[in-house]
């Protein structure tokens, strides 16, 4: 992203008949700026240009309010964009500006190329300089914008797939209600083409990709490798006997559910004697963090080109988890892990939120870390290679 140049801010800050500015004398209000960045990511004039808002000015005339800013307001700026609230996760920038000798907060918001975007399963449009809700007709429009040729993998629409392929019981028993807030269903005027079309289950009349993984009567029919393959093993070595074994399939709910009850079942609880004879039972690893980084694998695992599951290998000594394709667009090994997000998978993710399998983005991988060193783990190894990610999380000494 290129954000806007100071002489550009300025411009901006003084065009009071743009439908591309927000003004806020304050950030009091967090509702409202993130309903103000979701309108802004939709872009619904198609203007392609990236929205502003700023913070410290007033809304009538653009004049300076005096508002403080600093580093500990622009963090929390920063953080709306990875609470959950926004979906899909908004690209955006958040900057401290002298504009003219007033300080102000500028957040710079990029058009989404995966409208509609979602604040609380709503769908917010700028319209002139008024922030609503969309009408059925403006949600139809963004669902039908193509913004880049370039979709994600779980995006695009599934050949030969049909929406018979979908279970559409569980989507409209579950799911719905789930990603789409609760008065919207309740005055619903959409059919449900139109409500697959903006939730990015269908491209025209096609399911996605993503639908298929999260929504589809037979995900590994059609993604073979959308499983994970879970081994216990007696031992240190791959070469050890094995304990048990499960092939972890069906929709991103229930293998994420098996998932959950496997990690749980082989846990087990060490007894300390304390100090006066007092008992203290800490298990080996903390549910937590386990659930963090196996939901990170299947969250941001490669499933274009690869019939590789993820793999959990439970070894006496340490939990091996590993996904196949490497770390994707703006993550690192250096970055990995302090809050820097990106998505291979973005639908992936979002039906992941909505089933509640990622209150936050970016969260899990410190989330684990936290919780593993609380427990008197050791620190988790990170491996990065081209063509996976693994981890290696070793028990209580």
């Amino acid at each position: 992203m290129n954000p806007p140049d100071e002489r550009e801010l300025e411009r901006l800050r003084w065009d009071l008949e743009s439908d591309r500015v927000e003004r806020k004398r304050s950030a009091s209000d967090r509702n409202k700026l993130r309903r103000n960045i979701c309108a802004l990511a939709n872009d619904l004039p198609g203007h392609g240009l990236p929205g502003v808002i700023f913070i410290g000015v007033e809304d009538n005339d653009g004049s300076c309010a005096g508002a403080t800013i600093d580093d500990e307001l622009l963090t929390q700026l920063a953080g709306m964009k990875d609470d959950g609230n926004i979906i899909p996760v908004p690209s955006l920038i958040v900057q401290k500006h002298c504009l003219s000798g007033c300080e102000v907060a500028v957040i710079v918001v990029e058009p989404s190329r995966s409208p509609p975007v979602r604040y609380r399963g709503r769908v917010w449009v700028r319209v002139g300089p008024t922030v609503r809700a969309a009408s059925a007709e403006e949600e139809q429009r963004l669902s039908e914008r193509q913004r880049a040729g370039d979709l994600p993998f779980d995006r695009r629409p599934a050949p030969e797939a049909s929406l018979e392929d979908l279970d559409l019981e569980y989507l409209e028993s579950h799911y719905l209600s789930q990603a789409v807030a609760q008065e919207v269903l309740d005055d619903n005027r959409r059919s449900l083409d139109q409500q697959l079309q903006s939730l990015r289950l269908l491209a025209g009349e096609t399911p996605t990709w993503g639908a298929l993984l999260g929504l589809g009567k037979d995900p590994q029919g059609w993604v073979p490798g959308a499983y994970v393959q879970f081994l216990r093993i007696d031992g240190t070595e791959i070469v050890d006997p094995i304990r048990s074994q499960k092939e972890l399939t069906g929709r991103l709910e229930d293998v994420l559910r098996q998932l959950d009850e496997l990690l749980k079942l082989n846990i087990s609880l060490r007894t300390e004697v304390a100090a006066g004879s007092l008992e203290r039972r800490s298990p080996d690893y903390p549910v937590t963090a386990l659930q963090q980084l196996a939901r990170n694998a299947v969250m941001h695992r490669q499933y274009e080109g690869t019939n590789a599951p993820v793999r959990v290998y439970w070894y006496s000594d340490r939990v091996e988890i590993q996904n196949p394709g490497g770390l994707y667009g703006q993550v690192t090994p250096d970055n990995f892990g302090s809050g820097a997000v990106d998505y291979r998978n973005p639908l992936v993710a979002e039906i992941m939120h909505h089933l509640g399998f990622a209150q936050r983005f970016g969260f899990g991988v410190p989330l684990a870390k936290k919780t593993l060193d609380e427990n008197g783990n050791p620190e988790p190894d990170f491996d990065f290679q081209p063509t996976r990610v693994a981890v290696t999380v070793w028990a209580i000494q």
